[in-house]
């Protein structure tokens, strides 16, 4: 303290006190906070598998004869309408694998 203050009294001494404990405690969980957010961030990134397509070539087998008459993506599958000797055929791959996840046969009767 200077020399020209006069002290506290004790009252006004305890309420600074209790002040600086309560701004103590405040900026303690604003970092702890801070911290938890920062934390699930990069957990997320970390753990994300990102959308990178594969990087191995995949050869998919038609039928013989058959014909590509579309493709398209929808969430995570790749479509691919095939046509087969006048039957048209839905092939449906997993997106991120590549790997057959099913087949739509489309007959007339």
């Amino acid at each position: 303290m200077k020399d020209d203050e006069k002290p506290l009294d004790p009252a006004a001494a305890a309420i600074v006190a209790k002040v600086r404990r309560l701004t103590l405690i405040s900026g303690l969980f604003t970092v702890i906070a801070v911290g938890a957010v920062l934390a699930v961030i990069g957990y997320r990134v970390y753990r994300s598998e990102g959308s990178a397509p594969p990087s191995a070539d995949v050869t998919a087998a038609l039928p013989k004869g058959a014909k590509v008459v579309a493709t398209t993506v929808a969430e995570d599958r790749l479509l691919v309408t095939v046509e087969v000797g006048g039957a048209t055929e839905i092939h449906t791959f997993d997106l991120k694998t590549l790997k057959p996840a099913g087949r739509l046969k489309l007959q007339s009767e």
